[in-house]
Formats: structure tokens, sequence, C-alpha cells
């Protein structure tokens, strides 16, 4: 992506509540970072994106009220709340990208997540950077390798799928309806 070309919105990626309608430490880590680089990268929308991976709202619901008392305005929030994993959040949110027309935008999810986030929007040609949330440091040394290790194994595996061409008629069903 072009560093100086604004984006049209910014994409933060969801992660579990602590329960419904109560956003964990981590949700609330990445709508504070994706608020700010709205701000800061003056991009025109915040999409928000996770369905409800346990009892309702959706995640995507729950960023959207953090984001309204941050003071983003309703109808600059776009909600995408199908997504269940990274696949379904570029998959969703590349549709809306398509059907607004939009060209540019940036991802915020954790430091941890991006390589594979970035990988997954890119390898369906979606024009993203980055800008990832740090964990705090009092997560912890193990709890941090953990993290990486997990994805690192979720990275080759997503990248095996691609490879096999696993997305390309999921991709055509969605995009090309």
């Amino acid at each position: 992506m072009n560093q100086q070309a604004l984006p049209e919105a910014v994409i933060v990626l969801g992660a579990p509540p602590l329960a419904p309608n109560v956003p964990g430490p981590v949700l609330e880590r990445r709508v504070d970072r994706a608020v700010a680089v709205w701000r800061e990268r003056s991009a025109g929308f915040l999409v928000v994106t996770g369905a409800a991976v346990g009892p309702p709202p959706a995640e995507a619901e729950v960023m959207r009220v953090l984001a309204l008392a941050h003071g983003v305005d309703d109808d600059r929030i776009v909600v995408e709340a199908r997504a269940k994993n990274t696949f379904e959040n570029a998959l969703y949110t590349g549709l809306i990208m398509r059907q607004r027309g939009w060209r540019r935008a940036v991802v915020v999810t954790d430091a941890f997540h991006m390589p594979r986030t970035l990988f997954v929007f890119r390898r369906l040609g979606l024009d993203v950077e980055g800008d990832a949330v740090r964990a705090p440091a009092a997560a912890g040394m193990p709890a941090r390798l953990r993290l990486y290790v997990r994805e690192a194994a979720a990275f080759v595996h997503s990248a095996a799928l691609f490879a096999i061409g696993r997305h390309k008629p999921i991709v055509a069903a969605v995009w090309e309806d």
C-alpha cells in the first residue's frame, strides 16, 4: 500500500468478548488502536469485523459500541458480523471494499496475528497495510510465545490452503454473487 495514500477504511478484527456485551482487554486494545489509526490517517470508515463466537451479540457489535464511546459517528462505522475466522474477516471485508469501491485499507489486529492477517488479505488481492497492537508486557513471555507458536502453525495451514486453491470457490461464491 502506498504509505502516502489515504485509506478509505480502517478494519479492526474481532476477538471474543468476556461475556455478552462485555469486551475483553484484547478487543478493547484493538478498538482503541483502530480508532486512533482512523483519526491519524483520516480514513473515511471504521469497519468492525467478527461474528458471535459464543452467545450473541457478535464481536463486531461489541466493537461498534466501543467505537461509538470513542466518539466515532455511527454513520462512519461499518459492521461486518459474519466472519468467524481470519479468512472470513478478509473475505467479507473484501466484499465490502469491492461493493463500496474502496481501494485501500489499514488492518488492525494484534502483533502476533498480523503476519497471517496481511498474508490472507493480500492473497485475496486486497491493498492493505497493517497497524499492529502490541500485547502488554504483563502478558508474560510464555503466554506470548504460545500465541506466536499457535499463529505460526495457523500461518502454515493458511498458506497450504491457498497453495491448493481451496479459497477460490469460496471467494467466487461470495464476491461474484
